[in-house]
């Protein structure tokens, strides 16, 4: 049986839609890992994904969404989060170790769940209507939409 669809807020549904690229990203790597591909082909899309996708999202979260409440300890770990992602997301090209892929993965899958599961539900209780029109308002204006348009699909399976 498959789990409802969580269901969000109309205001931060963009954020929500970019979770979903970056839950593929995070398997990407996995996948990558797993099929043996050498971790210096996997670090260009890193790159990319950290600059097309990460740094627009988290600017958004942080500058629209966190705002309303700073002082909030889920805040606060998801802030913590994404230094730590950010740091992670800088892999070196030359790079021959899977160990630094893995932890991006992991912390980018898990930071993700814990803001669809915990953050976001808790904000969407206890920030104002006003506010909530507010940021969406504000990622009307800001968001833009993009796909994970990288050619090398490392992530699938090489036969032959």
């Amino acid at each position: 049986m498959n789990p409802a669809p969580l269901k969000r807020v109309e205001a931060i549904m963009p954020l929500s839609r970019d979770h979903h690229h970056g839950l593929l990203f995070a398997w990407k790597l996995k996948q990558g890992i797993r099929y043996g591909v050498a971790p210096e082909r996997m670090a260009p899309y890193v790159a990319y994904f950290r600059e097309a996708h990460l740094a627009p999202h988290f600017r958004e979260e942080e500058e629209l969404l966190f705002v309303h409440a700073p002082e909030n300890e889920f805040v606060q770990q998801a802030l913590r989060e994404h230094v730590e992602i950010r740091r992670l997301a800088h892999i070196d090209a030359t790079t021959t170790e899977t160990a630094p892929l893995q932890q991006l993965a992991d912390l980018v899958n898990d930071h993700i769940r814990f803001e669809e599961r915990v953050l976001f539900p808790f904000l969407e209780k206890n920030l104002s209507e006003e506010n909530l029109r507010a940021i969406g308002a504000a990622l009307d204006a800001v968001h833009q939409p993009s796909d994970d348009n990288w050619e090398d699909a490392f992530w699938k399976k090489q036969t032959g």
